[in-house]
């Protein structure tokens, strides 16, 4: 270090010349961001480097930056972090004379101080006992002073800190968890705490740390930068305040963006919210591998003991199949040993849906290499892509880290392009609690308990998804929205129909609580108006249940027992409106030659005949059509116990169910008495192959004969595997359908899809006594629909009374 005259140093250090100095860097518009932090800092260090020389300072002392300040990123209104460092050689009233002669002046210029003297081992004893200190001393840097003296402190600090990482970083975590408790999360609110918010500068401060104890490592990319934007946002907010504050305040934000020279408060915003969610993915991210890791510390001495101690043998891996292509192994989701992303487009949302539905974080490596190597999906996408999307959305509470890991990576604005202007848009209503984004997600949420309401689940939560998909645009976002959910749902693949519900739904979906809240419902003209809006029973009820998932992913604000009944009057008067017109009977449908055929071969051999058809989708650009399910047909004469013959067949193959159809064909009287039950399924393997034709047919006859005990089989096989933590599904609902049907009452059963569901409710109507004439199944997503078409024995339909028995007994024996 140059040496320099004490007299003349003091002179310039000064508090007034470092006063002018700091002014004039804090105007200059040319500077700013970490060249004028690092400036800042550059300019303090000289400062306070003329004190501590001008104070004649004995020897084995050192003036040390810590925090921030020992960053070299110093705000304007930043504290000034600092720490006396001595080696207990000088005596006592000479460190606080030095002290004095730092403080004062620090003081007397306006600047927040926090101050402190202490020994290398004073430092460190209090390190070991204040979590705070010692995540500051992790940034210490010497100022002036004995160097030497700093960098030993700094090596044994950081020894320290590795060395009780085990114990300090759930120590950490917890603190961590309580600051995110209490301050929320900077990304959706509308004032937030740059600072202290999860998200914000001080978790991007612990990332660093957790960094420091060689323990686990954040994901790199993205994260400096995040972080230097909440720096930017900070130094704006401090200069157009000239407070020392971190709270983003909503009068101030409009300055902030214009010291910061961004567009309006709403762009500011939007780069506050993604900075923070880069963030709090890494944070996700990080605390995961930190407890994976001492997860696994703790374990090793168990195993060496259960090994005999013998070293280096490791656990074996678990790799517990979640779906074609997706396992899970250490608490994550991953992919299979033999997924090929570029080879299966589905295979992003097959993953995102089983870790929803399993309630699982999907790994960072997961993601990543999706997002790197996974081709794009078709357009329109095949079914089965539809249908884990779906599934994904219609997973409650675990859909929301699922949904932001795929975001993290890009994965979400690839598969559906309309939501890059929604991502990280702040909605300026207060009653908002979320992002529109993030709205989107959780009325999704909402939507996944409110499934049993409605007939088409997949319908009501792909339109929760895109609802206020519009207001990334100019004008009235419903009006927008209509057209853009138009091309979305278009895009995954609804058919015509299904795309014109969604639409209407969106177009639609404030029309129930506003007209219930600010119309005249006695008024015809007002229901008959909403009638002709929304057009039928199908979107009528959808609709329902958009408007209460809508309102309670807002805010508590936005809903009530009150606007509940208000827009429940209403539905009931649009549903009689619409119930004016009867619906035609549906027409019925004459076999085919192949079912003629299989039904031909079951009459005449008394037993079943099956055949197997792959189905596949769209051919992609390269190679062959990839199959996503099969087409099962089976024929066998009628007789009791069918349907959950059957059903428990394909649950026990580990096949699922996508859509069944079961109906009885009356074949010519020369070819035998009776008629012949044909059963149309389309089932998929839920991993692995498909399992032969004749060993289907096998265990049916078994089954059919008694010797085969598919209930007994099947319980067994659930007893075997653990209870996995996941959703926790709404209560299935089976109701009386109100149909016009003359030949048989409607029976319809609402849902969690779970292999052997089919099979339960077969054999609780063979139990109830009744024949079912006909059964029409679908699931979508993870909900299953079952409409059964069910009479007396002796073919008539049952009375009400004994139809409303039967439902109620059905869904008791589904609980």
């Amino acid at each position: 270090m140059t040496s320099v005259d004490t007299s003349t140093q003091a002179e310039d250090s000064g508090p007034s010349g470092y006063a002018a100095a700091r002014l004039r860097l804090l105007t200059e518009k040319a500077q700013s961001g970490p060249p004028r932090r690092a400036a800042l800092a550059r300019l303090t260090d000289d400062w306070l480097t003329g004190l501590f020389t001008a104070a004649q300072p004995p020897r084995g002392v050192a003036l040390v930056a810590v925090g921030g300040y020992g960053r070299g990123e110093l705000s304007p209104r930043s504290d000034l972090d600092l720490l006396l460092l001595h080696d207990g050689t000088a005596d006592a009233g000479t460190v606080a004379t030095l002290a004095d002669r730092i403080w004062y002046p620090v003081w007397d210029l306006g600047l927040a101080l926090d101050h402190s003297v202490r020994t290398p081992a004073e430092a460190r004893k209090t390190a070991g006992e204040d979590l705070k200190v010692q995540l500051g001393l992790l940034d210490a840097r010497a100022v002036a002073g004995d160097h030497g003296l700093v960098a030993g402190l700094r090596t044994a600090v950081l020894a320290d800190w590795r060395n009780q990482a085990p114990k300090r970083l759930p120590e950490l975590d917890a603190l961590c968890r309580e600051r995110a408790e209490r301050m929320g999360e900077l990304q959706f609110l509308l004032e937030p705490d740059l600072k202290e918010a999860r998200g914000g500068l001080r978790d991007a401060q612990v990332l660093r740390a957790v960094a420091a104890s060689w323990l686990a490592d954040a994901p790199r990319e993205g994260l400096d930068g995040a972080r230097r934007r909440l720096l930017d946002a900070r130094d704006a907010l401090h200069l157009a305040t000239g407070r020392a504050t971190d709270r983003l305040a909503l009068q101030e934000q409009d300055a902030v963006a214009e010291e910061l020279g961004l567009l309006d408060a709403d762009t500011l915003l939007r780069e506050v919210y993604e900075s923070a969610r880069i963030i709090s993915y890494a944070t996700d991210v990080t605390w995961r591998e930190v407890n994976r890791v001492l997860k696994a510390r703790s374990a090793r001495p168990r195993l060496r003991t259960i090994l005999g101690g013998r070293a280096g043998t490791k656990p074996p891996v678990e790799r517990t199949p979640l779906a074609e292509g997706v396992v899970e192994m250490d608490g994550e989701v991953v992919l299979a040993l033999s997924a090929k992303p570029e080879r299966d487009s589905v295979l992003p949302l097959r993953a995102a849906a089983a870790a929803a539905q399993s309630a699982l974080p999907l790994s960072l490596h997961a993601v990543r290499r999706l997002a790197a190597a996974a081709k794009p999906l078709p357009v329109p996408w095949p079914a089965e892509a539809r249908e884990e999307l779906v599934t994904l959305l219609g997973a409650g509470e675990p859909t929301v880290p699922v949904w932001e890991a795929l975001e993290a990576e890009g994965l979400i604005t690839r598969l559906l392009p309309d939501w890059e202007r929604v991502r990280c848009r702040p909605q300026r209503n207060p009653v908002h609690t979320w992002t529109v984004d993030r709205h989107l997600v959780e009325t999704a949420v909402r939507a996944s308990s409110l499934t049993r309401r409605v007939g088409r689940p997949d319908l009501l939560l792909v339109a929760a998804l895109l609802h206020d998909i519009g207001k990334g645009w100019p004008g009235d976002h419903s009006v927008a929205g209509e057209t853009i959910a138009r091309d979305v749902a278009t895009r995954i693949g609804f058919d015509r129909a299904d795309v014109a519900v969604i639409a209407t739904v969106v177009r639609h979906h404030l029309l129930l609580v506003e007209t219930a809240t600010r119309r005249d419902l006695d008024d015809p003209a007002t229901v008959r108006s909403v009638a002709t809006a929304v057009g039928s029973q199908g979107a009528l009820e959808l609709l329902h249940a958009l408007t209460e998932a809508d309102a309670l992913a807002t805010g508590p604000a936005a809903w009530s027992s009150w606007r509940a009944s208000l827009v429940a009057d209403l539905v009931k008067r649009v549903g009689a409106v619409l119930a004016g017109e009867p619906e035609p009977e549906p027409e019925a449908t004459a076999p085919s030659a192949e079912q003629e055929r299989l039904a031909i071969e079951a009459l005449r051999t008394s037993e079943p005949a099956l055949a197997l058809h792959t189905q596949p989708e769209t051919a992609p650009q390269d190679g062959e059509p990839e199959p996503v399910g099969v087409e099962l047909l089976i024929a066998l004469p009628d007789q009791p116990g069918v349907l959950p013959a059957v059903a428990g067949v394909l649950a026990l193959h580990r096949l699922t169910v996508r859509a069944a159809d079961l109906r009885a064909i009356e074949l010519p009287t020369e070819l035998g008495p009776g008629a012949v039950l044909v059963l149309n399924w389309r089932v998929a393997a839920e991993y692995g192959s498909l399992p032969q034709a004749a060993r289907l047919r096998a265990d049916l006859v078994r089954t059919l004969d008694g010797s085969l005990d598919i209930r007994a089989r099947l319980a067994e096989r659930e007893a075997a595997y653990p209870r996995r933590r996941g959703v926790t599904a709404p209560p299935p609902r089976v109701t009386v359908a109100a149909a016009d049907s003359r030949l048989a009452t409607v029976i319809e059963v609402r849902a969690q899809d779970a292999p052997g569901l089919l099979h339960r409710i077969g054999r609780a109507l063979e139990g109830a006594d009744v024949r079912v004439r006909s059964a029409h199944v679908s699931t979508l997503g993870a909900n299953a629909v079952d409409t059964l078409y069910v009479t007396r024995p002796d073919g008539s339909l049952l009375p009400d009374g004994e139809a409303s028995d039967l439902a109620q007994a059905l869904e008791g024996a589904l609980r």
